[in-house]
């Protein structure tokens, strides 16, 4: 196999990294059963017989207003915003410089239809697509799970981690740690292919800590991961914040909008 080189060969390399990392990223992608409790049961003011329950019940659904979220696995860096009452979800993502290049990616998800925005900046001679969200024909798209979809509240899969674990112990108002096991069920799903497997015993026995604000949603989780072949140790974290203070999410019109063009598919296709 030749090696690509030149402006045309970073362009193609650094594309084909921007397809590989949305196919690996795991986070906001639910995975499992979504909790149907609503929250604010007192989880977060005072001791529970069942923290694990709790804690569950913390995690926010469809009955939840809109919110902002941060995640964070080994691959992946993410921020935005998700409405459950719209079905739809803000999502902006940041690659490492790859060759000098660094790419900015968001998308906008309402039910079925979906917008990008992409910056490529580095390096002279990159390929330059509109500074408006481009709607997405994904009929045009070669694989339906190369761009985010929304289906549920817990984009960051805190309920199946949560579900997964073994000990759970409430350590003060609002203030959760535990073990979980993220080797089976619906939690291996949360991680990126082979990940599991890849930790063996050490991933069943992941260490955790869960915050839950006075509002009775969960605010964070930050699972303790191990190195696991040739990947180092990482924090997996996902933050959900600003329940009943962030603006609903809406499809964008007039002159903020335009159609996807060529290079966009490109870029999502290969």
């Amino acid at each position: 196999m030749t090696q690509a080189t030149g402006s045309a060969g970073t362009v193609r390399r650094t594309l084909g990294t921007v397809a590989a990392m949305l196919a690996a990223t795991t986070l906001l992608g639910g995975c499992g059963p979504k909790n149907d409790a609503a929250p604010g049961n007192g989880s977060a003011t005072s001791p529970t017989a069942n923290p694990k329950q709790a804690l569950l019940d913390a995690v926010p659904d469809e009955a939840a207003g809109a919110f902002r979220f941060t995640g964070k696995d080994a691959s992946s860096d993410l921020s935005g915003r998700i409405d459950p009452a719209s079905k739809a979800m803000e999502m902006n993502m940041a690659m490492p410089p790859e060759d000098g290049v660094t790419v900015k990616m968001s998308f906008l998800v309402i039910e079925d239809q979906v917008w990008m925005k992409a910056k490529f900046s580095g390096r002279p001679g990159l390929p330059k697509l509109p500074d408006k969200w481009m709607a997405l024909d994904r009929t045009k798209l070669t694989d339906g799970g190369g761009v985010p979809s929304y289906d549920g509240a817990d984009q960051g899969n805190a309920g199946p981690l949560i579900d997964a674990a073994t000990s759970v112990e409430q350590q003060g108002p609002g203030k959760y740690a535990g073990v979980i096991d993220v080797t089976g069920g619906e939690a291996v799903k949360a991680l990126d292919e082979g990940e599991a497997a890849a930790l063996g015993e050490a991933g069943k026995q992941v260490p955790f800590t869960a915050l839950v604000g006075p509002d009775g949603h969960l605010s964070s989780l930050v699972l303790e991961m191990p190195a696991a072949g040739g990947r180092k140790a990482y924090q997996y974290v996902v933050a959900y914040t600003d329940f009943g203070s962030t603006p609903k999410i809406t499809a964008p019109t007039g002159s903020a909008v335009t159609k996807a063009p060529a290079l966009a598919y490109e870029l999502l296709n290969i």
